[in-house]
């Protein structure tokens, strides 16, 4: 385990990646020295309900309803749907804070809610070749990281799905992958951005499974060779969820395991410290093309272990698990007649 931890940092080092650790790099471990200890974690998210969709908070292993816990507790103003709260972060932020405080170690009274996608993002920002071994995998030939920038391209909101939901594999695509990330959404506007600033654009994170067709990620037809919008944006492409974790409720976000199960079996196991450009810089990067908004989510990047590298696909009936440290598993069933189990 050792060597291959030494094999990693070399190769990283050779790609010229030295902010590749995320706050292991001057000026972004100032976030993270002084935890709050009376700090209460919580997370939101959205449940279908039969009259519905309706915000929830989740306290430990509580979930409450948020409108009805905020009126109960004296915080009305805070309450909303989890996008608008993303979206009006800076003002909504220290309420939810205090109600999660008042309504810790209560019981919550919903059991087993149905969780949906958590909110819905206002742009689909995705990082392309962001961990060594996964590039590796993806016979990818990267330049030196001081002679590069990151490759990020966009993904449609309406590609979205949430918790459970069924992927759905249209009959023109045959090999269906996965690609479990660490989603980043901000809660904060921004424009040339410093990477050392970046951390304070950032309200929270989630899951995301970047679901992407291998067979139409590649076209002949045209001097292009690369069509990341045909392989990556179909219907229900882009699962989303569980909840929303607010930034200070899960700390530093270059030191965090994340993976992804298929039928159960174990597919992807890493870690966000493994990131060539970290989440900082990526933000910085996206800051310098266009004015970042609120309600942003980045989809900061897959460590290895996709079904491209191994060689193997999707089939209709299998089940993925998307899971990520301190934020919970994410559960998606797939559907695809035309691709029959072996």
């Amino acid at each position: 385990m050792a060597g291959a931890s030494l094999d990693r940092r070399a190769a990283l080092a050779a790609l010229g990646a030295g902010l590749a650790f995320g706050c292991a790099a001057p000026g972004f471990a100032r976030h993270f020295e002084k935890e709050d200890r009376r700090m209460t974690r919580f997370a939101l998210a959205t449940r279908a309900t039969p009259e519905g969709a309706r915000p929830t908070i989740r306290v430990g292993d509580a979930f409450h309803d948020l409108h009805a816990a905020a009126d109960a507790h004296g915080f009305a103003a805070v309450a909303g749907d989890v996008s608008a709260i993303i979206r009006d972060w800076d003002a909504r932020r220290e309420g939810l804070f205090a109600l999660a405080r008042a309504l810790d170690g209560t019981a919550g009274g919903i059991e087993a809610p149905a969780l949906a996608a958590p909110f819905e993002p206002r742009r689909i920002f995705a990082a392309a070749s962001n961990f060594i071994e996964h590039a590796d995998e993806m016979k990818t030939k990267l330049a030196a990281k001081a002679e590069s920038e990151p490759y990020i391209f966009l993904k449609t909101v309406e590609s979205v799905v949430g918790p459970n939901e069924t992927v759905v594999v249209p009959p023109q695509v045959s090999r269906p992958d996965w690609e479990v990330e660490l989603g980043v959404v901000l809660g904060r506007a921004g424009k040339h951005v410093a990477a050392a600033d970046a951390h304070d654009l950032i309200a929270g994170y989630t899951i995301v499974n970047d679901v992407s067709a291998r067979d139409r990620t590649r076209r002949s037809d045209f001097p292009f060779s690369h069509d990341w919008f045909r392989g990556k944006s179909f219907d229900s492409f882009t699962p989303l969820g569980p909840v929303f974790v607010p930034r200070d409720c899960l700390g530093d976000p270059h030191d965090i395991r994340l993976g992804l199960k298929v039928n159960g079996e174990a597919m992807q196991d890493g870690n966000t410290s493994e990131m060539i450009f970290n989440i900082y810089e990526q933000i910085a990067y996206l800051s310098t093309i266009l004015e970042l908004r609120a309600g942003d989510l980045i989809a900061s990047g897959t460590p290895a272990g996709v079904g491209m590298g191994r060689g193997v696909f999707l089939k209709d009936g299998d089940v993925m698990d998307a899971w990520v440290e301190g934020i919970g598993e994410l559960r998606n069933p797939v559907s695809a007649p035309h691709l029959p189990r072996a």
